[in-house]
């Protein structure tokens, strides 16, 4: 028997569709749909009309909620995006191959990228602002400290947690690699290190920072044959850019500071 329409007062409309929104679980609708429907009588909208940009309003904000998540998920230390950096304090980075980074093809692709110069260069801005710019386009990411993922590492392998550790790590879409050659690694780390890097050889992308040139890796891997692996898991097919030797952080803040009359 099909159900007979009935006349509702607004106040019992609204009732429901506050009710229905929660059970729903819709509630982007919930907290807009008073203000679109204002919106769509002063601009005569139709019922399908309304209908789209109350659904377009919900999926919008999932999307914003799941990017954050995304972002938190990460752990970045802190915020940074590519639209923040400063070109012309660092000539040595090319815009356009940033922002063609920013597409993230490479990280559809599994491809590696290095970013290699010395402190204040850059390397930690670009390198969180391609993970965020990831994280935003829906991919899974990590960021961590070559030291911290290392301890980790060894942590995992004293539990015999070390095979779960691995794979965790395996499994997302872009791991980002920071400060990776300050700290000189023993063999076991730097073997465990590798074995993460092996993990995601050619399936999915990872990302470093590091500020010293590839010849100056043998500081950090103490094992010939192992650096040369390593540094083989992280250029093929990969992108590298140097980001010099001029400090970017003692650029900006010496553009930032009042000019000092002369005596």
């Amino acid at each position: 028997m099909s159900r007979v329409p009935r006349a509702m007062t607004e106040s019992a409309a609204d009732a429901a569709i506050e009710t229905s929104c929660r059970v729903l679980h819709l509630p982007t609708v919930r907290s807009q749909f008073s203000d679109l429907i204002t919106r769509a009588e002063r601009d005569q909208l139709s019922y399908r009309g309304l209908l789209a940009e109350l659904l377009m309003a919900e999926c919008e904000e999932r999307d914003r909620r799941r990017s954050q998540r995304r972002l938190q998920a990460a752990g970045f230390p802190r915020q940074k995006w590519l639209s923040d950096f400063d070109y012309t304090a660092n000539p040595s980075i090319n815009p356009a191959l940033i922002n063609n980074l920013a597409n993230c093809d490479w990280v559809r692709s599994g491809q590696p990228l290095c970013l290699i110069g010395d402190s204040g260069t850059g390397k930690s801005h670009l390198l969180i602002g391609l993970g965020s710019a990831a994280a935003m386009a829906g991919f899974r990411v990590r960021y961590t400290l070559a030291a911290k993922l290392v301890n980790e590492l060894v942590e995992a392998a004293d539990d015999r947690q070390l095979t779960k550790t691995i794979a965790r790590y395996g499994r997302v879409d872009l791991l980002c690699i920071d400060e990776l050659g300050y700290l000189e690694l023993d063999r076991r780390g730097a073997e465990m290190l590798f074995q993460v890097l092996t993990e995601r050889e050619e399936k999915n992308s990872v990302a470093i920072a590091s500020n010293e040139s590839f010849s100056g890796w043998t500081r950090t891997f103490t094992d010939p044959r192992l650096c040369a692996a390593i540094v083989d898991r992280l250029t093929f097919n990969g992108t590298i850019i140097e980001t010099g030797t001029d400090s970017y952080r003692l650029s900006r803040t010496a553009a930032k500071q009042p000019a000092t009359s002369k005596s």
